[in-house]
């Protein structure tokens, strides 16, 4: 095993300057063992690691090879994408036990946050995870935003500043890093930085009274690690996007607001950088932004793609482009945090949570919108899911609705997914003469799931709807239930109103 906690280097490393190259990047991997090339550099001075649902299929497999990793490197940071609710990895195959932030926004309960926060973390460190890529600190100030949504608290500045508090603050109690994202605030864009450049045309002021005050709180917090956005703010820097700005991440974060942490960036394979820069020209310009950690993995997992950005590094070092004393600064910042994440393993946690926390927070974040007389359905109902396509940050892999925890209180329950202009013809047919569940997502944000559930809820008065993305339409049906989130509890939870028990 190759020890680094102290800072120091083993006889096998490389140069110090190729050691700091490979120290600064944060790859992910495929498969649910370590491959031998990531363990090879993880010897040669690789400090920290990405994880994804591809990753994970239970959390024996998680532990077993988290302590695979730490065989190799004890002190290495392990990070994953845990937010809890729709973006989940830990239950990456059958949903969260935990509501996600739109949903702990409307209760806006912040111990309960605080509460949620904590078991999350948890039951991330029980699994030998030490880094999450959250809590998000976007407000969600732009209905139509296709990647953001129910994974903000919501779209006031004061709310979401609360409650990201409470997030980092309870998260990392539990002795695991919280990495607040997506600085400088990814809420008021209309595009996905997974596939092209968003932008944001606020002005300075407004930036400043809304995007980055849940970053000042979670600052104030003690968040570890902030990780930046692929997004193009005119009024911070007109030419870079800030994962690439020194204004951003240098003048701003670090000069403005006093952050003295972990800077990590968004996947640099996103679009939104890798069509436009390509990923290791990217890397070296984040870098000597002030960005310390270059995330990537999401889509590209391989050791020609570790030894790409680790020879880039290298060589905008020696040609004079990127300052040594930037990158060694970048890697002392990570080694610095996996120092942190060592200590806060061995200290006693700060508080206890519930084990169904989860479930609590689900069940009241719940909006119920009865009409009057409302019965519940007789016998086994059909749930019609009107399905968008989903964005890249949530994947498709991860089941979502109602209708398996409404089959486990109405056996017999059957379901159908539908979309496009036909959907509600589809779902009828599909139906027949049993009750009917519409189950949507962001209703507002698609026309044709708003013609589908109008020309369902014409032909059939008593359908119940279901909307498990950000409830921006009217309620309307026989029953209408804003679940602020399709996590596994959150369908939990509506299922329960819905069968009345």
């Amino acid at each position: 095993m190759t020890t680094f906690a102290s800072g120091t280097t083993a006889s096998n490393s490389k140069d110090g300057l190729t050691r700091d190259a490979l120290t600064v990047l944060q790859p992910g991997f495929p498969g649910t063992t370590a491959p031998d090339w990531l363990l090879r550099r993880l010897g040669e001075g690789l400090a920290s690691v990405g994880l994804f649902g591809r990753n994970i299929t239970s959390p024996e497999q998680l532990s077993d090879l988290t302590a695979q990793l730490r065989a190799e490197r004890d002190d290495v940071l392990v990070a994953i994408d845990e937010e809890g609710g729709d973006v989940t990895r830990l239950e990456v195959r059958t949903g969260s036990s935990f509501p996600g932030n739109h949903a702990l926004g409307a209760v806006d309960d912040v111990e309960l946050t605080r509460e949620v926060a904590l078991e999350l973390g948890r039951r991330l460190a029980a699994c030998g995870v030490n880094l999450n890529w959250a809590p998000s600190a976007d407000v969600n100030s732009n209905p139509a935003n296709p990647v953001i949504g129910v994974r903000s608290f919501g779209a006031d500045t004061d709310l979401v500043a609360r409650h990201t508090a409470a997030y980092v603050t309870g998260l990392q109690s539990a002795g695991v890093a919280a990495c607040t994202k997506h600085f400088p605030g990814h809420g008021d864009t209309a595009v996905d930085s997974h596939h092209a450049l968003p932008r944001i045309d606020a002005d300075a002021t407004l930036l400043a009274s809304r995007e980055l005050a849940p970053f000042r709180a979670a600052i104030e917090a003690g968040t570890r690690a902030v990780m930046s956005a692929h997004i193009l703010v005119p009024a911070l820097d007109p030419d870079h996007p800030a994962t690439l700005s020194r204004r951003v991440l240098t003048e701003l974060l670090r000069g403005e607001l006093g952050y003295d942490g972990l800077i990590v960036t968004d996947g640099m394979e996103m679009q939104a950088i890798a069509a436009t820069y390509g990923i290791e020209r990217g890397s070296v310009l984040a870098i000597a932004a002030g960005a310390d950690a270059i995330c990537v993995g999401g889509g590209l997992a391989d050791d020609e793609t570790v030894r790409r950005l680790r020879d880039a590094l290298v060589t905008a070092v020696r040609s004079g482009e990127l300052p040594e004393e930037r990158l060694a600064d970048a890697a002392q910042r990570v080694r610095a945090l996996a120092r942190w994440t060592a200590s806060a393993a061995t200290d006693e946690p700060a508080a206890t949570a519930r084990a169904d926390v989860g479930l609590v927070a689900a069940r009241r974040a719940l909006t119920v919108t009865r009409a009057d007389p409302y019965a519940p359905p007789a016998s086994a109902p059909y749930v019609a899911a009107f399905t968008p396509v989903a964005n890249i940050a949530v994947g498709d892999e991860t089941p979502w609705g109602v209708a398996a925890e409404l089959g486990r209180l109405l056996p017999g329950t059957e379901t159908g997914s539908f979309a496009g202009q036909d959907a509600a013809a589809a779902a009828l047919v599909a139906a027949g003469d049993r009750r009917i569940v519409a189950v949507v997502r962001d209703e507002h944000r698609h026309p044709w799931m708003g013609a589908a559930l109008g020309t369902l809820l014409a032909a059939r008065p008593d359908t119940i709807v279901v909307e498990m993305g950000v409830p921006q339409s009217p309620p309307r049906g026989a029953l209408h239930i804003a679940t602020h989130g399709a996590a596994r509890v959150c369908g939990r939870a509506a299922a329960e109103v819905i069968a009345g028990v």
